[in-house]
């Protein structure tokens, strides 16, 4: 049995003395050196392409089914657009944990290499994997349904008619903080060695996560929380207003991240706390 560990009344292990992995290193160029490297960018590159394919084909395919529908409960609704997305995160996470971590975002991306969970270049080249997998997905849209995705705007995130660029900002750095959080609280170590009597699973937690802010946001922004998400819609439709309000898929995004990245390993796992810690019990000489 392991030291750091020890079993309780109820039988399942305590986190009493757990200790933390250590942190990523900022860069590791041997991580160019592995084949699981490159197999974790492939994975990222196709979990966001499907990601992009099946969520923007369902909501072309509700703007379609309503387009001159009297009937306000026509298609699939917000509601089936935000179990669309949400449905994928779970599906797409579950399926690529164990060889990317199942990241699809960016923003993802940026919170754990902010707290150290991934290194530089992992992070750059998830983006930019993800970034792709995200253009080709909604090409494919396209190329299957060129007259209705060019019709129904491409799926592109924007922001909605009566709303400012604070309300738009705003929305998208509350959703991507919720998501973000939920992402570093169910894939927390520490959680899993406490809690191990408690079968959780990761993905469905991030993946309600994402249906529960999809909810909330459509009206404002479509809900970008993504930026690969984002910029895909945009590269492929091409459109001066999805332009214009690409930065807000952006720096919203990794605003939120950031904030997620500092709520959790600094104030609720007390990282600060341990790091003047440990610096008053290492003095300089």
């Amino acid at each position: 049995m392991a030291k750091d560990t020890e079993v309780t009344e109820a039988g399942s292990f305590s986190a009493k003395d757990y200790q933390d992995p250590p942190p990523a290193p900022l860069i590791d160029a041997k991580e160019l050196t592995k084949w699981s490297f490159y197999r974790a960018l492939i994975a990222e590159f196709i979990a966001t392409m499907l990601f992009l394919y099946i969520t923007v084909l369902t909501v072309i395919g509700y703007k379609s089914q309503i387009d001159g529908n009297a009937d306000p409960c026509g298609g699939v609704g917000i509601l089936g657009i935000a179990w669309a997305f949400g449905g994928m995160i779970f599906v797409l996470v579950y399926c690529t944990a164990g060889i990317s971590g199942g990241h699809i975002n960016p923003a993802v991306t940026f919170g754990l290499f902010l707290a150290r969970k991934v290194s530089l270049i992992r992070a750059v080249m998830y983006m930019v994997a993800q970034c792709l997998g995200a253009i080709c997905g909604v090409g494919l849209v396209k190329a299957f349904q060129k007259s209705y995705y060019t019709k129904y705007e491409g799926g592109a995130n924007v922001l909605a008619d009566g709303y400012s660029t604070g309300t738009g900002l705003g929305a998208e750095i509350i959703g991507t903080f919720v998501l973000v959080y939920t992402v570093f609280s169910a894939t927390d170590p520490k959680r899993s060695a406490r809690d191990s009597h408690v079968p959780v699973l990761a993905p469905l937690p991030i993946g309600f996560a994402v249906f529960m802010v999809h909810l909330a946001t459509i009206p404002i922004t479509g809900t970008g929380i993504n930026p690969a998400r984002s910029l895909g819609a945009a590269v492929i439709y091409n459109n001066k207003k999805a332009w214009d309000d690409q930065w807000i898929f952006w720096v919203g995004p990794f605003i939120g991240a950031a904030i997620a990245a500092f709520y959790h390993q600094f104030i609720l796992r007390a990282g600060a706390v341990k790091a003047l810690g440990s610096f008053r019990s290492n003095p300089t000489v």
